[in-house]
């Protein structure tokens, strides 16, 4: 994927010279100290910095400097609810760039933990006597959380649903912000009457997304018609379906804001199937900014989450643990950016969009 950067081990190999942490704040416009943060994980970086910091770390092939931490297996384990979407794909690239480079080897499961096969997979991470364990977008109770521990390895989690307790570090990217800009740069282009298509309501960032929504049309004094905003799961068919019920209303939105990219591709489908154009009918913003959304046409105005650089982080914070680090951040935030591509416009003249 190109506009990710690639992994500090490819680029060695490559023959790339090796940057210094001088160069790379230098570079950044940052102190050493503030790279250093970046490096090692820790909270207290603006989003924003992090994420500079982060992209010329990868570019350049930074040679972090070995660790003398003991190793029983050389193993983490890195586990998914499932792993058919690309966020999925991305998450995985960026666990393995660093845990290449600090010689481990990442084992990848598919699992469903609902208690049906906790024992059993608790069980055999027992056997393989993994250094530590990535969890991404779990919701775990604390019976599952003291299961986990039982087994004396450190955990992080990327993107948790729910509140996850303050003894476990989490890493995810600033949804609220997202869909505050998403939604604020619809509202500047004129649009009154725009819709949400929700995520699942049990994940942190669909309630956060919602939330940055909300607020973007409070600091404009823009009333929401709460008729515009309808659930959804995620999934391309919940943007479709969201869509048809959107466009069958009397006085339809003149722009779709979606939870995600995957549902604003089914947006995509409905517009179309109901003989309208994109923009010039309806203006359509997503979330994510997977590698499809710069090449449907028109290419999707998205939030880009910085996916790969989030599983970097869960992993440098994980080798942290394993390093004994005590005063771990509770909360790891990436930031986000709005890419603007030819699915939005202003509302065309004669369209309805009374406040």
């Amino acid at each position: 994927m190109t506009r990710w950067a690639k992994g500090m081990v490819g680029l060695a190999e490559e023959g790339t010279s090796r940057a210094t942490i001088s160069e790379i704040a230098r570079e950044a416009g940052v102190s050493v100290p503030t790279v250093s943060k970046v490096l090692n994980g820790h909270a207290h970086v603006a989003a924003e910095t992090r994420q500079r910091v982060e992209e010329i770390i990868a570019r350049r092939g930074y040679a972090r400097r070995p660790t003398r931490r003991s190793k029983k297996a050389g193993l983490i384990d890195l586990v998914f609810p499932g792993l058919g979407s690309e966020w999925a794909r991305e998450i995985i690239e960026g666990v393995e760039n660093v845990a290449q480079e600090a010689g481990y080897g990442t084992v990848v499961s598919s699992l469903s933990i609902d208690g049906s096969r906790t024992r059993a997979w608790l069980s055999n991470l027992a056997e393989r006597k993994s250094d530590g364990l990535l969890l991404a977008v779990y919701d775990l109770d604390p019976k599952q959380i003291r299961r986990i521990k039982s087994l004396g390895m450190p955990v992080v989690l990327i993107d948790p649903v729910g509140q996850p307790g303050p003894d476990l570090t989490t890493i995810g990217a600033a949804n609220w912000k997202g869909a505050y800009s998403a939604t604020e740069y619809l509202l500047s282009l004129g649009h009154t009457r725009i819709a949400m298509i929700g995520g699942r309501e049990d994940l942190q960032c669909s309630s956060a997304r919602e939330d940055g929504f909300l607020a973007a049309h409070r600091a404009r004094g823009v009333a929401v018609d709460k008729s515009l905003m309808v659930p959804g799961d995620f999934s391309t068919e919940a943007g479709e379906t969201a869509t048809e019920e959107l466009l069958a209303l009397d006085s339809r939105p003149t722009a779709i804001f979606a939870g995600n990219d995957a549902q604003a591709f089914g947006a995509y489908r409905s517009v179309r199937k109901a003989g309208l154009r994109i923009p010039e009918d309806i203006s359509i913003v997503g979330f994510d900014d997977i590698p499809a959304a710069e090449w449907v046409e028109p290419g999707l105005t998205t939030i880009r989450q910085p996916v790969v650089q989030m599983a970097e982080t869960a992993m440098r914070t994980l080798l942290r643990h394993l390093d004994g680090e005590e005063n771990m951040p509770e909360r790891i935030e990436l930031g986000t950016e709005l890419i603007v591509r030819g699915s939005t416009a202003a509302p065309a003249a004669g369209q309805v969009s009374a406040a």
